[in-house]
């Protein structure tokens, strides 16, 4: 199949914190779903619509992340067991298998280690596997689903292997841009393409690269102007990033940079959710992030390249902000 541009450039090379990028090819289509264990897959379904992995049987994985809308809340921050209020956006399960690591701090190495964060975060479902297990083995019908797969029944590893199955087979893919980048001249309007022209010649693609157009390396939130100076003493731990994880000085601010194929249809953007609409997230990137102020025409040119870049899901229904 032809690609519009070659593949064998597309190891990005990016300097520290989103430089100049070195490879005019950087974004790949999303790849097809991998073909997983079928029941597993419908066991992890289930699991991620099962409200017993919260302590009060109220929040399940879904209640925080709509397959429907985008993959994440429609909130700013997700209500949790007894009305916690979060303290940073919940991502979107969508293209998740593509990032280098899970969460905006980089806390999880991978699907099935990301289980374990919302099952005991006292704000999110407030509960531990012992708990949730020994619930889930009161379901007979569940416990003969689960014998059927594992040799070893209901345990806290195979319920993450079960729902990092069933969230690897959330893919966005046949995107406009897709379409377009593997030589469809009409998938894409001539506005989607200046956007993606000033997208690459701007260095935005110096992140924002890959399957997923991001979620593949950390950057500073604010690499040419202190983001948070203007949110003052209102800088909450959230706000400290990876530093959360390494307690290094210099990933103080630091984030998972991430992935735009769900950025249209998010109704609020970055871990703090500061931004409301998309035209205003292109702003605040381009002054923090490159010290640029853009004009209308080029933020709502990169919106509309953004907006090509949205894939299609049986579960996903497309309501673009």
């Amino acid at each position: 199949m032809f690609l519009r541009f070659s593949q064998s450039a597309t190891l990005c090379l990016a300097v520290t914190f989103c430089g100049v990028v070195l490879a005019s090819n950087a974004i790949l289509p999303v790849p097809e779903a991998p073909n997983g264990n079928a029941e597993k897959v419908k066991l992890g379904d289930q699991l991620f619509h099962d409200s017993r992995l919260s302590s009060d049987n109220t929040i399940s994985c879904a209640s925080c992340h709509d397959l429907a809308r985008n993959g994440a809340d429609q909130r700013p921050f997700s209500v949790g067991v007894g009305g916690a209020l979060g303290h940073i956006r919940s991502p979107s399960v969508y293209n998740s298998q593509l990032n280098h690591v899970q969460f905006w701090d980089g806390s999880a190495r991978d699907l099935e280690s990301q289980v374990n964060g919302p099952v005991h975060n006292p704000v999110e479902m407030a509960s531990n596997w012992e708990e949730v297990i020994g619930k889930l083995n009161q379901d007979p019908d569940l416990l003969k689903q689960f014998n059927a797969i594992f040799s070893d029944g209901i345990t806290s590893s195979n319920i993450r292997s079960a729902l990092a199955s069933f969230q690897r087979t959330l893919m966005l893919t046949n995107a406009p841009f897709d379409r377009w980048l593997k030589g469809d001249e009409n998938a894409i309007s001539t506005q989607a393409q200046r956007g993606y022209e000033t997208f690459r010649d701007l260095g935005c693609i110096s992140c924002h690269q890959g399957a997923n157009v991001g979620g593949n390396m950390f950057a500073r939130m604010g690499s040419l102007e202190n983001y948070f100076k203007l949110k003052g003493e209102a800088i909450s731990q959230a706000d400290l990033g990876r530093f959360n994880v390494t307690g290094q000085e210099h990933h103080r601010y630091v984030f998972k940079v991430p992935g735009l194929r769900t950025a249209s249809l998010n109704s609020f953007f970055f871990h703090d959710s500061s931004a409301e609409t998309l035209e205003d997230a292109i702003a605040v990137m381009a002054r923090f992030q490159l010290g640029r102020e853009l004009n209308d025409a080029d933020i709502s040119n990169i919106a509309a390249f953004i907006r090509s870049l949205t894939g299609e899901h049986p579960r996903l229904d497309v309501v673009e902000h």
